[in-house]
């Protein structure tokens, strides 16, 4: 189970409960259920304040709710653990994502795992407008305050290229003013924008030499290899944290979670292709599909940010 499946599995939980008349039957039903990343320090790894308002309609107390929904969900394949923590916070322990699964998922939908490409103008309004609408969320005026780029700097686009330029523009919250400097022109692991379009070109290299060496991706076990836990929550977090910078109109946690999943699969690459006199196997070949399907979700979140994806750096 995803962390997107968890959202769908919560929602599916409460209108049991409203069939069952665990809950009134005029209990307001959420139309969708915000699933978060546990903060540091937090119960868990991920939580959901859905009890709050469900409560609110329904007249009972938060933690009640609470309850009776982590009853139901404790009982869910895929779901480890369920705990009810201060007033009613619903917080989950999943277990490791499938890798065969996660692979597949993105190769039935490509860069569409995030959303479709859209261009998007030339002032920082436009391009974090542009973003927002691309992720599915509200580009309209209201509460989005986006401030501009400072006169200061000048044409930022032909200073630093447009893809630099609108990675400046969204790895910072709309409402603050975003920052260019040399930095953004760096081709080396310091610089979080080339860190993410190198991963793509990494696992597009991986691809071309797995080929020289006859074998080509198949989802499958990549086995017990390190980095291969964090690349595989990467990828499956990847959903949810696309939907929660469109809820949000936050294009900035978009950037977060690609620098994330680029630094995943940097760490993870160094164990996809065999070494020495290594023949491939059935578990190489699976890692190959795993670097591919990061490499392919790295492109389609740069493209909802209107930022390409070279193949090579």
């Amino acid at each position: 189970m995803t962390p997107a499946d968890l959202s769908r599995t919560v929602a599916h939980a409460v209108r049991r409960a409203v069939e069952d008349g665990e809950l009134p039957a005029d209990a307001e039903l959420p139309q969708r259920v915000v699933v978060d990343r546990t903060r540091p320090g937090g119960v868990g790894e991920y939580a959901t304040a859905v009890a709050f308002p469900l409560a609110k309609s329904a007249g009972r107390a938060p933690g009640d709710v609470a309850r009776l929904l982590a009853r139901r969900l404790a009982q869910v394949p895929g779901i480890e653990k369920v705990e009810v923590t201060g007033a009613g916070f619903l917080n989950f322990v999943m277990g490791r994502p499938s890798a065969e699964a996660l692979v597949r998922d993105v190769q039935a939908r490509g860069i569409r795992y995030g959303c479709p490409p859209q261009d998007s103008g030339e002032t920082r309004d436009a391009v974090v407008r542009g973003s927002v609408s691309r992720l599915g969320g509200d580009p309209g005026n209201g509460g989005l305050r986006v401030a501009p780029v400072p006169g200061k700097e000048g044409d930022v686009f032909a200073a630093y290229g447009a893809d630099a330029a609108r990675w400046a523009m969204l790895a910072t919250a709309p409402h603050e003013t975003p920052s260019f400097s040399a930095r953004l022109l760096v081709q080396d692991e310091s610089n979080e924008f080339f860190r993410v379009r190198h991963g793509y070109a990494r696992s597009r290299a991986l691809l071309r030499n797995a080929a020289l060496l006859g074998f080509p991706p198949e989802p499958g076990d990549v086995g017990d290899v390190a980095g291969a836990d964090a690349l595989l929550r990467a990828l499956a977090d990847y959903p949810l944290a696309r939907e929660a910078a469109a809820h949000h109109r936050a294009p900035e946690r978009l950037v977060r979670q690609l620098v994330r999943l680029a630094d995943a699969l940097l760490d993870f690459q160094y164990d996809v292709l065999p070494k020495g006199d290594e023949k491939p196997s059935a578990a190489h070949r699976a890692r190959l599909a795993l670097a591919e399907a990061a490499g392919t979700v790295l492109a389609g979140g740069l493209s909802l940010l209107g930022i390409a994806a070279p193949e090579r750096l």
